[in-house]
Formats: C-alpha cells, structure tokens, sequence
C-alpha cells in the first residue's frame, strides 16, 4: 500500500528514548542525529501555564508525588524539558507531536510554538478526542491534527470515522499498529487523512506498517525506525 507522504515521518517516542532517558534534552538531541524526522511527546501544563514535557504528569520526591499542575516552573526539577527549552536547543527542523494531556494546553503550546519561525507547521496536537482535536483548528491554520485513539473506540466504523475527521478538518488519524491493516489504510488515504501507527518497536512491526502505507511511525528506537525507512525505499 501507498502512504501519502513520502518519505513516511519517523517520530522518535518521547526522544530516542531506548538510546537515552526518556523527555530529556539529550534524547531528543540524539533521536535528530540518529536520523529522526520527528519528535513525540507529552504536555502539562504548570500551575502558572508553562508547557512541560513530560508522560504522566507526576513529580516524584522522595516518597512525595505531585501533580505538574500543582507546581510553578520554577520549582519543578531541573531534568523536566519546557516545550520552549525544546525549540531553543533543537530548533524547529523536524514534526514535533505532542499529545496533550489537558485539552487546556493547546492555546499554550500554539503560543510558544507561534514564536518560533516555522514550528506551527510541523506542530501534530494529539487527542483522543475527535471533536476536541478539531476545535483547537480555530487556534492556526497550519496546525496539524491528530485524533489518536484505538479501533475498538471507533463505535462508528473506520469508513465514517474517516469521513468525519475529514469534514472536521483533522489531519491523521493514530492507531495502535496492531490496529492497523492495510485496507484501513487505503480506506483514510481515499478521504485525505493520514495514518500514523504507534508502538513499531521491532523490525518486523516497522516494516508491517510501511507494507500497509502508514504515513507516520512512532518508536522509541530510532536506529531500527531509520533502517527500516530506508530499507522500504520511501
């Protein structure tokens, strides 16, 4: 099957996060010299609004958890990468998805992103939330939409789920790659919208999901990601 775009974008799951610890600077600085094409991860936002990467939110001290939320920037931990500290140590030269935790985030990241020459066009907000995703289109034009969820909450069928996120003018719908096939594929390829399949950790899963046309692959393994691109010759 044919992906929509060629090459087919490598995102690097919250950095080359099986090279180095995961959300952190070195990770995403190493995920781009392996070859990455993208970046994903997640957002909070901070008790006074600073969007932090970070995958759940939680702050661990000693035997203390706290909420991102509940924290000002400047009292959280020196290791937790502000979106902004993001575009200022890796530029804006690759697609950058983040999948937004708050549904709140999305004025606050567009705004950062919005200072930063080119980044709103390569900026993917995730969701699992069709119509959520398909609000934040007021905030830019050139934003890409994702609606990333799992088939089995897709009550509706792949055919008007695609036809829907078309309408709605939402770009990419992700799946699981075990959700994925072929078909489905080609089904969304026919209304515009692209496929992108998470989790593609091992060789033969990488290359299942470009024989399907997926237009987008996340891994934390960016070498095997890489291989795999070009091994597919797209």
């Amino acid at each position: 099957m044919e992906p929509l775009l060629r090459p087919p974008i490598g995102f690097a799951h919250r950095g080359a996060r099986a090279h180095a610890p995961e959300n952190s600077l070195d990770a995403f600085r190493l995920a781009l010299r392996l070859g990455a094409t993208g970046l994903e991860s997640d957002v909070w936002l901070t008790a006074d609004g600073v969007p932090v990467l970070d995958h759940d939110g939680v702050v661990r001290g000693g035997l203390r958890r706290r909420r991102i939320a509940e924290i000002p920037r400047h009292a959280l931990p020196g290791h937790l990468v502000t979106l902004e500290e993001l575009y200022e140590a890796c530029g804006a030269g690759y697609e950058l998805s983040l999948d937004l935790k708050e549904a709140a985030s999305a004025e606050a990241v567009v705004a950062v992103a919005s200072g930063v020459p080119g980044a709103l066009g390569r900026l993917w907000l995730c969701h699992p939330d069709w119509e959520q995703v398909a609000s934040w289109r007021e905030l830019s034009p050139d934003l890409r939409l994702v609606n990333s969820t799992r088939r089995r909450h897709v009550k509706e069928g792949m055919e008007r789920r695609a036809a829907t996120l078309a309408d709605a003018g939402v770009d990419a719908l992700n799946l699981h790659h075990t959700d994925w096939t072929g078909g489905y594929a080609t089904l969304l390829h026919r209304f515009g919208v692209l496929a992108l399949a998470w989790d593609c950790q091992h060789p033969p899963v990488l290359a299942e999901a470009l024989r399907m046309g997926m237009d987008g692959l996340y891994s934390d393994h960016v070498d095997r990601l890489v291989d795999a691109i070009a091994a597919a010759g797209r």
